[in-house]
């Protein structure tokens, strides 16, 4: 399953990468977004991902912050709607029956979800502005029929390029300007800085090096490059330092990726032997909080 996806994948970022123009807005050069504030809750939270194959694929993140916050004794409820190779919008109609029936769910403190991620596809998030802001208004206005005061975080998607790619900067710049832009017009919405991370990593930031025996230990793949475990332990940190503004205690092991490969999975793994610099990742994500 997971080829074909790679396959479908390929043909998207080709298109991107035979773009040499990208719709533009001036003017925006940093953020000024701060991170959302949650809803008062009764009882524990609850936390809801869309998106597709950047929140799971070899590694889940849903599964890792699941885990995070269970080890540092915060009660959260984690949910998500997640299809390979879609739009926001696509994720919602693949799913349509389970996230209307999600979306109209009810709890006595008035928001049924304290936080939603929202990781829109990345040929979108990339090229197509106006597309991007319109996939977000439907999640976000069905959301708001059961959670009106959710904390929504939009994910600022990564560069689709390896890092050596002499372009890599520019699309890391693009995606970054334009979930700004995207996320400026939903309420109480912040920004998920996944792509900032990410480039932080690959920079060297906090005496991390992301390649050994010449492997990027961040992602993997040819022609679309999705998280390896050192990618999805810096994206479930990042959300947790996010969200709780500060660094979780790490737990001995975590449900981490065996590999690549089609009969690879994942399982329960200890991290200092599976993630290669732990305490790294974790000041570059609390660092992009």
């Amino acid at each position: 399953m997971k080829k074909y996806i790679l396959i479908f994948s390929f043909i998207l970022t080709a298109l991107l990468i035979s773009c040499n123009k990208f719709t533009t807005e001036n003017g925006i050069i940093s953020d000024g977004i701060s991170n959302p504030k949650p809803p008062k809750a009764i009882g524990p939270p609850r936390i809801l991902f869309i998106g597709n194959s950047q929140i799971e694929y070899f590694v889940s993140a849903p599964t890792l912050f699941q885990e995070l916050c269970n080890c540092n004794n915060k009660h959260i409820n984690v949910q998500q709607l997640v299809t390979m190779g879609v739009s926001l919008d696509k994720v919602y109609y693949t799913n349509k029956t389970e996230a209307n029936q999600i979306f109209s769910n009810i709890d006595k403190d008035g928001n049924y979800y304290d936080f939603v991620v929202l990781q829109e596809a990345t040929p979108i998030a990339l090229t197509d502005l106006e597309k991007y802001r319109s996939n977000l208004k439907l999640i976000v206005e069905k959301i708001h029929k059961n959670s009106p005061d959710v904390a929504i975080y939009v994910y600022q998607n990564m560069s689709p390029l390896p890092y050596t790619n002499p372009e890599y900067e520019d699309y890391y710049k693009e995606l970054q300007k334009n979930a700004i832009l995207a996320a400026a017009f939903i309420k109480n919405a912040g920004l998920l800085r996944v792509g900032d991370a990410v480039k932080d990593a690959y920079d060297g930031k906090s005496g991390y090096k992301y390649l050994s025996d010449n492997k990027d230990n961040l992602r993997y793949g040819k022609n679309i490059l999705h998280f390896t475990n050192d990618g999805g332990f810096l994206q479930a940190v990042l959300l947790y330092s996010a969200i709780f503004n500060k660094t979780p205690i790490i737990p001995k092991k975590l449900i981490l990726s065996t590999g690549t490969g089609e009969k690879d999975n994942m399982r329960k793994q200890e991290v200092n032997k599976v993630i290669s610099n732990p305490k790294a990742l974790e000041e570059i994500a609390f660092n992009n909080r």
